[in-house]
């Protein structure tokens, strides 16, 4: 029930809340008539002496913070003149908010609540901006209500509105409110299906996306997102077997269907579940339509894994041109390395390697990718005339291991170093140069064990 008006005394209190009570509520029946004003203009009764007074009473007492006088002097205006000016809604949420902020007793808080959420049923009436209004709303409604069992469905309905009127203008603090009500609507034993709360799931991400996109609390949204996919998992079954069984026939019928590809794409994530055929088809689907750098790399380490390494090198390449970031290019590059060292291509693997450290020179493992390539390249490139040349290849393993801090890598290269007798032996001295030939095609220089 609502009240909006505070006596004195306790006794007083209670008689204006009871009479305010009924005739609030008989404004709100009978009223059908809205009014739509800007801020600036008024509406003055016949009594405009009257109501110009208790204007100024009521604003001076909140502006000296004394919520409770005020309230005295603004239900007159509520009551006398509602459509007034919207001003009084405005700032009558401001002085109810305050002493239910300040009121200790329980269900005179909860009074002083629900006046704050009549008010702007009030100000919607008189004074229209109903998606503006709601998304106010709807932040103060979920502030008070968010643990109250009995109020769910109302919340959910409040909610569902204020996205349905406001679209991507919802405010950035209803985001994840929302996804929460919906949650403790459901679990609660709410009449709302999975396949609804997937397609409201997807409209909050959706409206959280385009939110980042525009360049603005990017850090914040994106915790937002993370934390609406972490609610999905709590408030439906999301599991493998799920995307698998339930999502998965249906891409199969629809496969251009891009909003379905990202439902199975973020229960995918959700559900751990990458790994599923069904997952890697939305994913891909979503690349297609939408090309990111995470997703591409993504697709491309996701194949790697299953030693598709073609469909890995395609879209590893496509993460890499996706890119302006040379952190993320050289990740990328230095990942197709390793895949060419898999397919035993390796100057292939050399050459991704090297762009790696090129993209970004800490990236150190890259030199050690090297270094393992010629180390182990000894029995394919050894000619058999003269084993010190033969064991260039250790030479040139020892210099990359060296630039990537490996001692445990320069200590296994240089292990396998000629003698000083056997580099006399040969007429050959410490610092001589040569060229390793076969793939390595390096000048090093002869180093003793």
């Amino acid at each position: 029930m609502i009240v909006l008006t505070v006596g004195t005394e306790i006794k007083e209190n209670l008689i204006k809340i009871q009479f305010m009570k009924a005739k609030i509520f008989f404004i709100g029946v009978l009223s059908a008539f809205v009014f739509t004003t800007s801020h600036a203009q008024w509406n003055w009764p016949d009594d405009r002496e009257k109501a110009e007074e208790k204007n100024a009473l009521y604003t001076d007492s909140f502006k000296q913070g004394n919520f409770r006088e005020a309230a005295n002097h603004l239900s007159w205006l509520l009551t006398e003149v509602p459509n007034l000016n919207k001003s009084i809604y405005i700032n009558g949420v401001k002085i109810y908010n305050g002493m239910a902020s300040e009121e200790t007793d329980k269900a005179m808080k909860t009074v002083f609540q629900d006046s704050v959420l009549a008010l702007y049923d009030l100000r919607i009436k008189y004074f229209g901006e109903e998606d503006k209004v709601l998304n106010r709303k709807a932040y103060d409604a979920y502030k008070y209500y968010s643990r109250d069992k009995s109020r769910y469905q109302e919340l959910f309905t409040l909610f569902k509105s204020t996205f349905e009127l406001n679209g991507n203008k919802v405010m950035d603090i209803n985001l994840l409110p929302y996804m929460d009500v919906m949650r403790r609507y459901k679990v609660s034993g709410g009449n709302i299906s999975d396949q609804e709360i997937l397609d409201i799931y997807e409209e909050i991400v959706k409206i959280t996306s385009y939110k980042i996109d525009q360049g603005k609390n990017v850090d914040r949204l994106k915790v937002v997102l993370d934390k609406v996919n972490e609610l999905l998992v709590s408030t439906i079954d999301v599991d493998c077997e799920f995307v698998k069984n339930t999502l998965g026939p249906k891409l199969k019928a629809e496969p251009d269907n891009l909003k379905l590809a990202k439902n199975i794409l973020r229960l995918s994530f959700a559900g751990k579940c990458m790994e599923l055929e069904v997952s890697v088809a939305a994913a891909k689907i979503v690349q297609k339509n939408e090309p990111r750098f995470a997703l591409a790399k993504l697709i491309g380490q996701s194949a790697a894994a299953r030693k598709d390494y073609e469909t890995a090198v395609i879209y590893l390449e496509e993460s890499v041109e996706l890119t302006d970031d040379n952190t993320k290019k050289g990740e990328s590059l230095y990942s197709l390395a390793i895949i060419q060292t898999n397919l035993d291509r390796n100057v292939s693997a050399r050459d991704y390697a090297r762009k790696a450290v090129s993209a970004d020179p800490t990236l150190k493992d890259a030199y050690r990718l090297i270094g393992n390539l010629y180390y182990n390249s000894f029995d394919n490139c050894k000619r058999g005339d003269n084993p010190i040349h033969d064991q260039g290849v250790y030479f040139a393993a020892y210099d990359m291991f060296k630039l990537a801090g490996d001692g445990s890598g320069m200590n296994r290269a240089k292990a396998q170093f000629p003698t000083m007798e056997q580099i006399f032996t040969w007429d050959l001295q410490v610092g001589d140069r040569f060229k390793v030939g076969c793939w390595i095609n390096q000048t090093v220089s002869i180093q003793k064990r």
